[in-house]
């Protein structure tokens, strides 16, 4: 029997962490436009996503090569927690578990990426191919395939293989455009007879800027100023290199599709009457977004980029820009190498002039001159930098069509993450925001060419550099069990609903689904809750029989338990305590 106070003290510290969290989803305030009711014109593709290494696990199995990433979480300090992708989902041995996930959703397409180095471990193909990574992914393709779920293979989703870092630099290196051709060229042919979507790079504006610039992903370098730039200068020409490749080679064969998938983050001005704010949220727009459309669909970087960092470098004392150039022939080579734009985004900032002086040296946020706000009535479900704010991305979606001359858009990552304290499947603030957002997409469906949306992303999954301590899935993963197994949250039979409607048909039907979802994830969290009582239960009886070796053991497996296994611990010794003081 657990003595009274101690159950009522863990009852209130699990109260107060799960109200205070719930404070946070205060999604009253995001009314800032009417609900639309319709539908998306018929043919419209509705998926969700990952990626290789946040879901695949098996790091160094079945001859894979190292990542920059594996040897990046390896470093102490890196990640939150100094989490790794080591097993992460433990995708690469549950394709047909996580293809019948897919099934139950109704999925029309899967988005994931192909690991770099699980199909060429050195990253130079010459080396050596290696034939299990290119059967996984044969499997998982066929499996989808026969489930009739479209693949939307994504090349490069950040891990960069481990060699081509240390013997070039990486994406510092010119090389890299040569190596990653002949990369997808090994994809086109083994899977292109399948595959007829692709997705050169995935969100590189991270790549350059928090793998080269920040270092807070991999692989982890501080080059302010320069690095960030040289990166994107060789990722633009290698994806153009890619589409020249399909074109060329593969096209009339295969009669496929290759795109790029950027991301980027509205930017609204503060003051809309104010020309500096009006200027400084499109320069932010275009040092972000901009930076890689501009070249790929017009054949050179924006004016307002190239002034920026011209004068800001020449204010430096340098002779030339930081900011690298493209030749007159790269020009005509890079523009138009995309048959479709796939665009990621979550979140919107509100934007101000701000200037930055060069006297301590230029880098790529002080390059852009302007400041970051947010409104604190923002719907925030815990992430530090994701707030819900629907219009933004319709505004995008606009700025993108009048831009680049409206070209075919695939949504290829929107969702938003939670950090909750206490295990929950009822996720109310990802029906909200998914919602919110898919309606704005449908509001601009008239005059945006949207083809398709991803949702992001299917399963619960590493956050890289913020390790497991964040939560994007429509099925919740048990991390802390052996065998990950998942579980549904309410989104994922409110987004099913969503996907068998085709939008969101009339007000009734509507406003039924999110019951009936609740409904459901109730059930779900009595099933995980009892799971969770079982391990943890085993884990106390370990404990008791034998607590050094049960402790050493504990201690390697649960770094930082959960709030309500600690209570339970925390219970169980005092048990321990009253038992040997009576013997």
């Amino acid at each position: 029997m657990v003595p009274p106070r101690v159950g009522r003290a863990c009852h209130v510290l699990l109260l107060v962490l799960c109200l205070s969290a719930a404070e946070d989803f205060d999604w009253t305030t995001n009314n800032h436009d009417s609900f639309y009711y319709g539908t998306f014109p018929s043919g419209f593709s509705w998926g969700a996503g990952s990626s290789a290494y946040q879901t695949e696990g098996a790091w160094d199995k079945d001859g894979k090569g190292l990542s920059i990433w594996d040897v990046f979480t390896h470093k102490k300090g890196k990640i939150f927690f100094n989490d790794t992708g080591d097993s992460s989902c433990d995708g690469y041995y549950k394709v047909k578990d996580d293809v019948s996930l897919m099934k139950e959703l109704n999925l029309k397409h899967y988005q994931f990426s192909i690991s770099w180095p699980r199909i060429i471990p050195t990253g130079i193909r010459s080396d050596h191919v290696n034939e299990k990574g290119v059967k996984f992914y044969n499997v998982l393709i066929d499996e989808l395939l026969e489930s009739n779920i479209t693949p939307i293979v994504t090349m490069y989703h950040w891990d960069l293989p481990q060699v081509l870092q240390e013997k070039y630099g990486g994406w510092q290196n010119i090389s890299m455009v040569t190596y990653f051709n002949e990369f997808a060229n090994l994809c086109f042919e083994r899977f292109g007879d399948r595959v007829k979507h692709w997705i050169t790079f995935n969100n590189p504006w991270s790549v350059a800027v928090e793998g080269y610039e920040t270092g807070e992903h991999a692989p982890g370098l501080k080059l302010r100023g320069t690095g960030a730039y040289r990166a994107a200068h060789h990722i633009i020409k290698a994806h153009a290199k890619v589409w020249h490749t399909y074109n060329s080679n593969w096209r009339s064969k295969q009669r496929g599709m290759v795109g790029i998938s950027l991301s980027g983050e509205w930017g609204e001005p503060v003051d809309i009457t104010n020309q500096k704010d009006i200027e400084a949220a499109e320069r932010y727009v275009q040092f972000y977004m901009g930076w890689f459309a501009t070249p790929i669909i017009h054949g050179d970087y924006p004016q307002v980029m190239k002034d920026f960092i011209g004068r800001k470098s020449a204010q430096q004392g340098l002779g030339t820009s930081r900011l690298p150039t493209f030749s007159s022939q790269e020009k005509s080579y890079i523009k138009g190498t995309c048959d479709f734009l796939g665009v990621g985004h979550f979140t919107t900032r509100y934007i101000t002039q701000k200037t930055f002086t060069s006297t301590r040296g230029s880098h790529y946020f002080t390059d852009r001159d302007v400041a970051e706000l947010v409104d604190p009535r923002w719907p925030d479900p815990g992430s530090e930098w994701l707030y819900s704010v629907p219009w933004g991305f319709r505004r995008l979606l606009n700025f993108v069509k009048t831009q680049y001359g409206n070209p075919m858009i695939f949504i290829t990552e929107n969702g938003v993450s939670e950090k909750t304290k206490c295990t929950e499947l009822c996720d109310d603030w990802r029906i909200q925001y998914y919602k919110d957002y898919i309606n704005e997409m449908l509001k601009g469906k008239d005059g945006v060419n949207v083809k398709g949306y991803t949702a992001w992303s299917l399963l619960d999954k590493f956050e890289w550099d913020e390790g497991y301590s964040e939560r994007f899935g429509l099925y919740y993963v048990d991390f802390k069990n052996k065998n990950k197994p998942r579980y549904p949250k309410a989104s994922v039979q409110f987004y099913k609903r969503i996907i068998s409607s085709n939008g969101f048909p009339h007000q009734r039907e509507v406003e039924n689904w999110k019951r009936k979802a609740t409904e459901t994830c109730s059930t779900s969290n009595h099933l995980l809750a009892a799971e969770e009582q079982r391990n943890t239960a085993a884990n106390i009886l370990k404990l008791i029989h034998d607590p050094l070796t049960s402790h050493m053991e504990m201690v390697t497996e649960i770094v930082v338990p959960t709030v309500c296994t600690l209570c339970i611990l925390i219970s169980a010794i005092f048990f321990m305590f009253l038992l040997r003081k009576r013997n």
